[in-house]
């Protein structure tokens, strides 16, 4: 690692139990290096030989990139905290993430790097596509400018844009200089920080090309685990997210979509028989003052069981 040299752009790499794949990506990414770029990876306390094979495709093939290279290891903590760590541990102006099981279109960092220097913008999205091996499905993102910033976030949270971090690249100072939340656990954790890095983001470019593949038949994904883990670990997320804003909600990331979080970790509580009413003992008095409303990725109908059994049945 060279400390003097300075950078455009930083990708942020979390690694855990993928050795399957991390040759391919680093392959990928390493070839098609650009000035102005470095690669953090993460060593999330990995129990496989994902380091293994991530050092020795550097050693044979990328040894010359090795100046632009960081890797740091820590214990496992998770994808939110490994990606905190990256961000913490990069030095470029603008930070980019991807997962080490995905890849990158080819080119995508040089198209990348020249939107920062074209623009300038503060966070810059762009499209992917999905793939379930044999086949695939792109995803095409809205056009948003900053002055739809909460239009933007709401949008995540109701599912009608993607809130995904691996398709936004945004400046580093955004993260810094702003007292940022860190989701703990990892479901829609990716919705959870970008609603406050586009919150904090004074002006938004989309750059309307396909440049991350998005591996969807990867069985150890966290996406394959049971619909009510995966349902409870995002209402955690959602509800620590509003937690560290519900003492100042007005001009906060959250003030027009905390209701639709609250109101969908009540139901989630209720369905999943979990009782997070007592893990968040003012769920209840959130949900009771939460305004149920069209529009809210919780059907009207679900949020209103949530309120009524909130008040009769707690």
């Amino acid at each position: 690692m060279t400390d003097n040299i300075k950078y455009t752009l930083s990708l942020v790499v979390p690694i855990y139990g993928v050795e399957r794949y991390i040759g391919q990506f680093a392959e990928s990414v390493f070839a098609q290096w650009c000035e102005g770029v470095e690669f953090v990876f993460v060593n999330d306390g990995t129990k496989d030989r994902s380091m293994e094979v991530l050092e020795k495709v550097i050693e044979s093939k990328f040894s010359h990139l090795s100046p632009h290279i960081t890797i740091v290891h820590q214990q496992n903590m998770g994808l939110p905290q490994a990606r905190r760590t990256g961000f913490l541990a990069a030095r470029g102006e603008y930070i980019l993430c991807a997962d080490s099981d995905d890849w990158l279109s080819e080119g995508a960092l040089g198209k990348v790097v020249a939107e920062i220097e074209r623009t300038g913008a503060d966070l810059i999205y762009f499209d992917l596509v999905k793939e379930y091996g044999d086949k695939q499905s792109v995803k095409r993102e809205r056009e948003y400018t900053g002055d739809m910033r909460l239009q933007y976030i709401a949008n995540i949270f109701n599912y009608r844009s993607p809130g995904y971090t691996v398709t936004k690249c945004f400046r580093r100072s955004i993260y810094t200089e702003n007292h940022i939340h860190t989701p703990k656990l990892s479901m829609h954790e990716d919705m959870c920080l970008m609603a406050q890095i586009i919150f904090y983001a004074k002006s938004i470019v989309h750059l309307p090309e396909v440049l991350y593949h998005y591996r969807k038949d990867n069985p150890n994904s966290l996406c394959a685990q049971k619909r009510s883990v995966r349902h409870l670990a995002s209402s955690r997320n959602w509800l620590d997210l509003y937690a560290h804003y519900k003492d100042h909600l007005e001009g906060s990331p959250i003030e027009y979509v905390w209701g639709g979080l609250v109101l969908r970790a009540g139901w989630h509580a209720i369905i999943h028989k979990c009782d997070l009413w007592s893990e968040f003992p003012w769920l209840r008095e959130a949900v009771l003052g939460a305004r149920a409303r069209c529009g809210y990725r919780t059907p009207l109908l679900f949020q209103w069981a949530t309120k009524i059994y909130a008040r009769f049945f707690l």
